[in-house]
């Protein structure tokens, strides 16, 4: 008898439809059970390969072997900080801040933490002391309290927070791309330390269900594997940022303009200042000391200096800043330290708060003696 093949493309035809749709309902009842969390977690990062000394983040990673993506889980799964702490022999120091403490076109060696380290220093019980690069580009106070939160189950003995001015600003906070891909973490915080900060702000992403199903999620999930497999590189170059053969110098002629993110002259309100997640940080902490740091900045000699210490900041705005700084460390009984002029304008790579080698490790010899002080019984 005759093959009927109308019948034969009618069957393939439903079973190619069945399957299709066996597939989407199987992907939308488990939109619930996101492998992210789960995945983010498996690395072979302090196994096969060493863990990484900075959080992933890269533009480039074709020539940096690096990349930035929003999964807290795989970013410090490829930490060397998830790699076991002997808590005999280690005083664990994370120290959390802007692009600067992450080592912005600096050799990871020559970062705060790769100077403290090379220090090999000992505090009085004859522990050493081990810090680690926690800094992450953009500049955001709710960003910091962020990755401190996740980072805090990591057994730190001390944080050192850098800060500066232009994190701050209370407009400013959810602008960094890692607090608005980490909404419900970031909606949390906000609601458990009363930021005064809205926790429903359009800019958090806010996905749909499809967005949320496997296949919704396959870019995450590919930057999950794109990390492991950079960690080749990485491990057998230690090469984890691009360095380009030449860059801008910090701006020296500035414009004369006194206007700091729309405020004007003279007075720089305490609310238009994210103060509340600097007393969070604290609170989350409870009793792990946390030494806050006023980071070095450039300060211009150049046109309108008069007016502006740099591209960042119109002085009116900063020396209030720093008394505002200074009063609330006084009033809470923070361990800070305001540190803005200590590094010389030659020592600023691309911008008025990348320091270049010579200049973060003066900072990391100030650093030493300020984590030494803070363990002395």
């Amino acid at each position: 008898m005759p093959e009927d093949k109308t019948t034969n493309k009618v069957s393939l035809k439903r079973v190619i439809i069945k399957g299709v749709l066996l597939f989407l309902l199987i992907d939308i009842l488990f939109t619930p059970l996101s492998p992210l969390p789960i995945l983010g977690q498996i690395s072979a990062y302090n196994v096969i390969y060493p863990g990484r000394v900075r959080l992933p983040y890269g533009e480039n990673p074709d020539q940096a072997y690096n990349l930035s993506l929003f999964n807290l889980e795989a970013m410090f799964a490829s930490h060397v900080l998830a790699a076991t702490k002997n808590p005999v022999d280690e005083y664990r120091v994370l120290i959390i801040g802007d692009s600067s403490v992450w080592g912005y076109l600096i050799k990871p060696e020559n970062t705060l933490s790769g100077y403290i380290n090379a220090a090999n220093i000992k505090i009085s019980n004859g522990r050493t002391v081990r810090a680690y690069n926690l800094g992450y580009p953009t500049l955001s106070l709710l960003k910091d309290l962020l990755i401190l939160n996740y980072a805090t189950r990591y057994q730190p003995d001390m944080i050192v927070w850098m800060v500066t001015l232009e994190s701050f600003p209370v407009a400013k906070q959810l602008d960094s791309p890692i607090v608005q891909n980490n909404p419900s973490t970031v909606q949390n915080l906000i609601t458990t330390y009363s930021l005064n900060l809205n926790p429903h702000d359009p800019k958090f992403a806010t996905p749909n269900l499809w967005d949320s199903t496997l296949v919704g999620e396959r870019r995450a999930l590919a930057d999950i594997l794109r990390l492991q497999l950079y960690g080749v590189m990485w491990s057998a170059t230690g090469i984890d940022q691009y360095y380009p053969q030449s860059y801008e110098p910090p701006q020296e002629n500035l414009a004369s303009d006194e206007t700091f993110h729309g405020l004007l002259p003279p007075y720089l309100n305490p609310a238009d200042l994210s103060l509340d997640i600097i007393s969070a940080g604290i609170n989350m902490t409870g009793n792990i000391p946390i030494l806050y740091v006023n980071e070095p900045i450039y300060i211009s000699h150049g046109e309108n200096s008069d007016i502006r210490y740099n591209f960042f900041y119109p002085r009116w705005a900063y020396d209030q800043y720093r008394q505002l700084f200074a009063d609330s460390c006084s009033t809470g009984g923070w361990h800070c330290l305001d540190e803005w002029n200590l590094v010389p304008p030659d020592e600023f790579t691309n911008s008025a708060i990348h320091m270049s080698p010579l200049g973060t490790q003066t900072l990391a010899f100030v650093l030493e003696h300020a984590i030494l002080s803070l363990t002395s019984p």
